[in-house]
């Protein structure tokens, strides 16, 4: 008996869109067949577990959101953890190991973990196992898969440690774990974790898991010498393949009557309050021949306690495509059952640890309600819903290339055809026909349809009682994979929306009145507390955002503008703004950025053209970071002399890092530094919040 207590661990995950959940799971699913157990809990749950007292090994799995936050469900156990007066033996006593997940397009790479991992050694706590940084850029199974297989010897030998440091002979601790079973499954890595197939095999430990054979071969004609998504090649089409262990049901789903209200969009948020605001004014930036399109909303808060400052984002609750729900209702013979309310339950006698009822399916809905404001229908679906799909699949040769597509063997399949080609379960069921999934999946594998996030264009100070944003509407062009082109969940939403206030003159006749638009939109807050103007308004600060990247910049020259009005004797420093896009007279966003530079609001106006050609003799600068550097001096000037700010707004990987290259020149430059030392400047730069980005991927 002392023995089983001593074999059990502490799991806990905080996850923000179910990939930390979803890899604790597969943890807590593969301890028992290592003879372990281990007891399971979100960080939130405080009052289930208490590291105070805790003797037992501590396994951390914690996502990052924002701009290197915690995710939500970690806010109060960070808080916490970071109160000044614990003492530096507080966990003296505590053994832990720590896998954190990020994604290296955003600056501040897996900081949710960093900062846990960072305060726990503060505070005394030891490692019985590295840390792991998974990067969800180039597949988190890069790390995550290496990490488990690796955790096991590492638990079997603090175990071990924590019986000898008790006085306590090993022996029967050893033989116990000893003897445990090396299961032959390999457990599901759900939600958001992607796969890419390793390239370094030995980092396994091969002992740990042995491979589930499948013995299901696909004959293929000799005229497919190319692999796609329904389609492989040798080797994978000839190998055996460890899959997925079969994810456990949890679900149960029960059509009641139509009769009822569903709920409303404000249930649907868990943080803050929802707002459902009309729709005043819509305007295309761009001319129709540019390769994006961008439009602006206006939106009227003024009955409402709405309350933003410039810099600040907000969400917008946006549903599935119409045409892709009714779709979806069709594939799975429940045409007739859209208007149905359903009541989803959790399955008795489920084998799923911890399994509860979604907290984003209501206690009472449609199911079109459902499959339109609350699931993920575009989400890509991963390697465990795969699995799960296996076993809706009558066609052997469709089986068989499922099974492909979430083995390990397949995941630079998995990776080319699925992840990269942004297939989501509509394009699954269409290229494998014989697929035929229950209701109950679909709630049990997609995701909650989350609120798109977008940047305050405007200033309350500026337009009282309004609130603008600008964004391009996503395109996803049609590929082999998925045959079909699509617009963004959101940004095709708004469009489609607001087309009448787009195209006034083909509305005369339409009874909502021409050009006048009752639309509503639901927000709700999510305010920055980085990205906003200098508390000192005679700092002086430098704006870098091309395209709708100069979204916030719009916001505070209108704030600064109404400052300068109504405080004359106000000492205001200089403003820079550098704006790039690809064509002066097709996507220029914001022309009147002149009548900011006119009426001393704005002291430099930088612009640049990418695709525009030039007969100069000296060829102009094509994207922002060239004009950087074309003002070093200037630049380095604000920053260093006159301690001021530097904002970047817009693509991470295509613009931010070019940003923070062409600055760490200049520093390394103007300072006379060598490069290493130049970034040092940068990162305490950072660390003051005198360099702010916000970036997206």
């Amino acid at each position: 008996m002392c023995c089983d207590l001593k074999r059990r661990f502490l799991l806990l995950y905080a996850t923000q869109k179910g990939q930390a959940k979803a890899i604790a799971e597969e943890i807590w699913q593969q301890a028992g067949a290592h003879g372990l157990e281990a007891d399971m809990h979100c960080i939130s749950e405080m009052d289930k577990y208490n590291l105070e007292t805790e003797k037992d090994p501590v396994v951390i799995v914690i996502s990052t959101t924002g701009t290197g936050d915690p995710p939500d469900a970690a806010r109060k156990f960070v808080k916490k953890i970071q109160d000044t007066t614990l003492p530096p033996d507080h966990f003296a006593h505590l053994q832990y190991g720590l896998l954190g997940l990020g994604d290296s397009e955003y600056t501040f790479f897996c900081n949710g973990g960093k900062t846990v991992d960072r305060r726990l050694q503060e505070l005394g706590a030891q490692h019985f196992y590295d840390t792991g940084l998974a990067d969800d850029c180039v597949g988190l199974e890069l790390v995550v898969d290496p990490w488990i297989d690796g955790l096991w010897l590492a638990l079997k030998e603090a175990f071990l440690l924590q019986k000898e440091k008790e006085g306590m002979s090993s022996d029967a601790v050893s033989s116990s774990l000893s003897a445990a079973p090396h299961v032959g499954h390999e457990l599901n890595l759900s939600s958001e974790v992607q796969n890419l197939k390793l390239e370094d095999e030995r980092v396994r430990s091969s002992d740990v898991l042995t491979q589930k054979l499948v013995d299901i071969h696909l004959v293929a004609s000799t005229r497919d010498t190319e692999p796609s998504l329904v389609h492989s090649v040798p080797p994978v089409s000839q190998s055996a393949l460890s899959i997925p262990a079969l994810p456990p049901e949890y679900i149960e789903v029960q059509f009641q009557d139509t009769h009822g209200e569903n709920p409303h969009l404000s249930s649907l948020i868990s943080e803050g309050t929802a707002f459902e605001v009309p729709v005043t004014k819509a305007v295309q930036l761009t001319r129709e021949d540019a390769i994006k399109t961008a439009l602006l909303l206006e939106l009227d808060i003024a009955d409402t306690v709405f309350d933003y400052q410039p810099g600040d984002a907000f969400c917008v609750i946006c549903p599935n495509n119409v045409n892709e729900v009714e779709e979806l209702l069709h594939i799975l013979g429940l045409s007739e059952k859209g208007e149905y309310f359903v009541c989803v339950k959790v399955k008795e006698g489920t084998k799923k640890k911890g399994a509860a009822h979604p907290q984003h399916i209501p206690e009472r809905s449609t199911l079109k309600f459902i499959l339109t404001w609350c699931l993920e229908i575009r989400a890509i679906p991963k390697k465990a819903f795969l699995r799960a799909l296996v076993e809706c699949t009558s066609d052997v040769g469709e089986k068989r290339r499922l099974q492909e597509l979430c083995s390990r063997q397949g995941a630079s399949d998995y990776t080319r055809f699925i992840r990269d080609s942004n297939v989501c379960l509509l394009d699954l069921l269409h290229a494998f026909p014989s697929c035929k999934p229950s209701l109950n999946l679909l709630i049990e594998h997609l995701p909650k349809l989350q609120a798109r996030s977008y940047s305050v264009s405007s200033s309350n100070l500026y337009q009282p009682g309004k609130l603008c944003f600008v964004f391009n509407i996503v395109e996803f062009p049609a590929c082999p994979a998925r045959p079909v082109s699509r617009k963004g969940v959101c940004t095709g939403w708004l469009a489609e929306l607001v087309a009448p206030l787009l195209h006034p003159n083909k509305n005369t006749l339409d009874t909502k009145g021409g050009s006048s638009s009752t639309e509503k939109i639901s927000i709700f807050a999510r305010p920055n507390n980085n990205f906003h103007l200098p508390a000192d308004p005679s700092v002086p600060f430098v704006m870098v955002g091309p395209g709708t990247g100069i979204s916030p910049f719009i916001g505070f020259l209108q704030h600064r503008q109404k400052l300068r009005e109504e405080h004359a004797d106000w000492e205001f420093g200089e403003t820079w703004l550098v704006f790039g896009c690809r064509h002066q007279d097709r996507d220029y966003l914001f022309k009147q950025l002149r009548c900011f530079l006119e009426n001393g609001t704005l002291t430099h106006l930088k612009v640049c053209f990418s695709r525009d050609s030039s007969t100069a003799e000296v060829a102009p600068p094509k994207y922002v970071q060239d004009v950087i550097r074309l003002y070093a001096k200037e630049i380095a000037r604000v920053l260093l002399k006159e301690r001021g700010y530097f904002y970047v707004c817009g693509d991470k990987k295509h613009m931010a890092d070019g940003v923070s290259d062409a600055v760490v020149d200049i520093l390394s430059m103007e300072m006379e530094a060598d490069k290493l030392e130049a970034m040092k400047i940068l990162a305490m730069l950072r660390e003051a919040k005198r360099y702010l980005q916000d970036v997206w991927s």
